[in-house]
């Protein structure tokens, strides 16, 4: 099956992984200058490791962490979209959007962090994702 809604959804998939291997490549320098000891950190909670590290830092982890959370509705219905054969043309094109907006949001998120700009980012990817959803509802149940 092929189905142009597959390239938003390998694209955020790969754009989730430069940003775990960004989150580490600020992160470990970060966790050297506060002295911590990898070898011998002995779990803990994210809470702990927040307090010894400079901000900045942990802004890469924090989107890490959500483009584990609402990008994973985004790929069911993706996927869902697919196996309805409604994947492609206006359907792959707000998929598209979303996969932008979530990356605009990341790079405001490790660079500036400003808020409203980051929610603005946010609310937009999520009327995006919307959109998928009534589709996929109206192909469904229409």
């Amino acid at each position: 099956m092929h189905s142009a809604i597959f390239g938003p959804v390998i694209a955020l998939i790969g754009w989730t992984l430069i940003m775990w291997v960004w989150m580490y490549a600020k992160r470990i320098p970060a966790m050297q200058r506060a002295g911590i000891d990898v070898a011998k950190l002995n779990g803990g909670t994210g809470a702990d490791l927040r307090a010894r590290i400079e901000t900045k830092a942990q802004w890469p982890a924090d989107n890490y962490n959500h483009l584990l959370e609402q990008p994973v509705i985004f790929y069911a219905i993706c996927i869902v979209l697919a196996l309805m054969d409604q994947g492609d043309n206006l359907n792959a094109t707000i998929a598209w959007a979303y996969v932008v907006l979530r990356i605009a949001h990341s790079l405001v998120q490790v660079t500036t962090n400003r808020v409203i700009v980051r929610f603005s980012l946010f609310s937009l990817a999520t009327i995006a994702l919307i959109m998928l959803t009534v589709h996929a509802a109206m192909a469904f149940w229409g």
